[in-house]
């Protein structure tokens, strides 16, 4: 059951009260008996953090899926990225391997 806040426009009284969704708003002040309580807007009590939520994170099986490996050695750097920039300056990250062509049998 959700925790509402409720503060009465009148004498400025407020209270937290355990209701159920399906329960009435209540409106009569506790304190002063007037018509003026009033639920007020609360933050969310959790926060989401972190990248983002997959499908994959709680299937239960235990195996853990991972991206493929890229044909530039693994790196997460698209190709292209690769090749132009080993093409201009010295780059610290190795260049991208030939594509190896099959071998015609004879």
């Amino acid at each position: 059951m959700p925790i509402y806040a409720y503060k009465c426009q009148s004498c400025g009284f407020a209270k937290d009260v355990l209701q159920k969704i399906s329960d009435p708003v209540l409106t009569d002040c506790p304190s002063c008996g007037q018509s003026s309580f009033q639920k007020q807007v609360t933050a969310a009590g959790f926060q989401l953090k972190g990248s983002g939520w997959y499908v994959t994170d709680f299937k239960g099986s235990g195996a853990s899926t991972s991206a493929p490996a890229t044909a530039a050695g693994g790196s997460d750097a698209p190709a292209s990225a690769a090749t132009s920039e080993s093409s201009g300056s010295k780059s610290d990250a190795p260049a991208a391997a030939p594509k190896a062509t099959p071998a015609a049998s004879e």
